[in-house]
């Protein structure tokens, strides 16, 4: 005597078992043919638009450079070593030595860093002691986003991340230095000499003094991070145009 064995399945939503051939659940009525459709339509969206993105980011971050002549090429090259050498040694000079806030560039960020105090005013006291550490780290944003949407100069938006980054590491012993204010401030006089300064007053508004060692850890951390990524974008960029100047 034959036997004949009757295949099941499992509804992919309640798990309950089905018959051979069912093309609805006898439990929760889904119907499989319009649950399991939309599954593979979706990721192949999600893949069109992930290629689409990755496709726009590198017009704008690399594809955008054009640069054809050798005289550019040799000033950015020039450029590059500077910025290489000089944030070389941000990275490996710790943070508790403030060797950012004694290089040229702290005075370089520092009028940003007082416009910002102006800038926020109309939000509040909370945002307008933000407001200096904001203005100096949003500045060399602007000048990343005006290089890639109107000089269409990814080399140009890349040395602007550098600066970003040399922001970041520039406010972090300000941030370290808030329970402790010892630094010399602008009117030459330390904290502890006036109502104390801003990431004092910063970290107290938000009862987050005691963690001013980690938060400028996190500062200085992120500099790095942002600055071994513009080494890394301008050396792409360098190779591409070198390559544009290979017979």
């Amino acid at each position: 005597m034959e036997s004949t064995a009757t295949s099941t399945m499992s509804c992919p939503q309640c798990r309950a078992d089905q018959p051979g051939g069912a093309t609805e659940c006898v439990k929760c009525r889904i119907v499989f043919a319009k649950y399991r459709s939309p599954a593979p339509l979706q990721r192949q969206q999600e893949s069109q638009n992930s290629s689409r993105y990755l496709s726009l980011a590198k017009e704008w971050l690399v594809d955008s450079d054009t640069s054809m002549d050798r005289l550019t090429f040799a000033g950015r090259v020039a450029v590059f070593l500077l910025l290489l050498w000089w944030g070389r040694t941000f990275i490996f000079t710790p943070l508790e030595t403030n060797y950012t806030g004694e290089s040229f560039l702290h005075l370089i960020n520092l009028p940003f860093h007082e416009a910002g105090h102006l800038l926020f005013i109309p939000l509040g006291r909370f945002m307008t002691v933000l407001g200096g550490s904001l203005g100096q780290i949003l500045m060399p944003l602007v000048c990343l986003a005006t290089f890639l949407t109107k000089t269409r100069d990814p080399f140009g938006a890349s040395v602007a991340l550098w600066w970003t980054a040399e922001s970041f590491m520039d406010i972090a012993p300000y941030i370290n230095d808030a329970r402790a204010m010892d630094l010399i401030l602008l009117g030459g006089v330390t904290g502890k000499e006036t109502d104390g300064h801003d990431w004092n007053n910063i970290l107290t508004m938000l009862d987050w003094l005691e963690y001013d060692h980690r938060l400028a850890h996190l500062a200085y951390n992120l500099g790095i991070l942002l600055m071994l990524a513009s080494f890394a974008w301008g050396v792409l960029l360098l190779v591409k145009h070198y390559r544009r100047l290979s017979p």
